[in-house]
Parts: C-alpha cells; sequence; structure tokens
C-alpha cells in the first residue's frame, strides 16, 4: 500500500435497516489488529527463550478515532449504540487496501470542545466476532 491520505479512511455504522452510514467526520482515525500469545515454554527450551503456540491465540481489531459528528443522526448512533450496549455491524474503508467489515462495540465514548471551538468526540471500537477482508481489487 502506498501513501494514502487520512482522510480517505470511512467508518460507517449499520442503521435499523441494515444500511451503512458515514457516522461522522472523523479528523484522526485508527485501526489496529492484536492477538493474544499462548506461553508453551518448558524446561526443555532451547536457549531458554520463550515459546509459543501457533494458531491458538484470541485475535481481536480496534478502531479508534476523533472528529466531529456530521449531523444530529450520526450523534444519535452512536449515543443509542454506546447506552444500549449494542453490538452493530460496522465498516471500515481504508482506500487502496481493502474493507473491514464485522460487528464491534462500542467502548469509549468520549465528547468535548475548547471556550472558542466546536464539539468533538472520540470513539473506541472492540471486535465482538470474526472480521472480514475484502481487498480492493
Amino acid at each position: 500500500m502506498g501513501a494514502q491520505r487520512g482522510k480517505d479512511i470511512l467508518l460507517k455504522v449499520a442503521d435499523a435497516s441494515g444500511n451503512y452510514v458515514t457516522c461522522a467526520g472523523l479528523k484522526s482515525k485508527r485501526v489496529a489488529f492484536n492477538t493474544e500469545t499462548v506461553d508453551v515454554t518448558d524446561a526443555d527450551a532451547v536457549g531458554r527463550w520463550r515459546e509459543l503456540l501457533g494458531g491458538s491465540a484470541v485475535q481481536r481489531a480496534s478502531v479508534s478515532g476523533s472528529g466531529l459528528f456530521k449531523d444530529a443522526q450520526s450523534d444519535a448512533l452512536f449515543r443509542q449504540a454506546f447506552f444500549n450496549g449494542d453490538i452493530p455491524a460496522w465498516q471500515i474503508i481504508l482506500p487502496d487496501f481493502g474493507t473491514l467489515q464485522g460487528l464491534f462495540q462500542i467502548t469509549a465514548l468520549e465528547y468535548g470542545g475548547a471556550y472558542n471551538g466546536e464539539v468533538t468526540f472520540e470513539i473506541a471500537l472492540e471486535s465482538a466476532g470474526p472480521i472480514n477482508f475484502k481487498e480492493i481489487g
């Protein structure tokens, strides 16, 4: 993947009808993939180096961002999902890379603003099941 504009990453959430809606004007975004390891090191480990068990770890995806709500509807979608504890379907579009799609729960939703500025928000999502990846091209 070559150089990309960060502003082109889109975060979309499924509404009540199942349509994906671009939910906000995110100024910064981050997508992270993580896995937990299973340590199987024993006294016979070569050179006392740690050994890991392949294919047995729990995988997860995390998405975070901050920005401005584009309208009252997108703000309401976030708040409703957070306060209801819902786990809606989300799409994360990474231009020239692909689309991630899956269930995510909002684990943090913060609002802020400077005295002479606009109201901003920060959001954090954690995957709640398998993530599908569709490569572009």
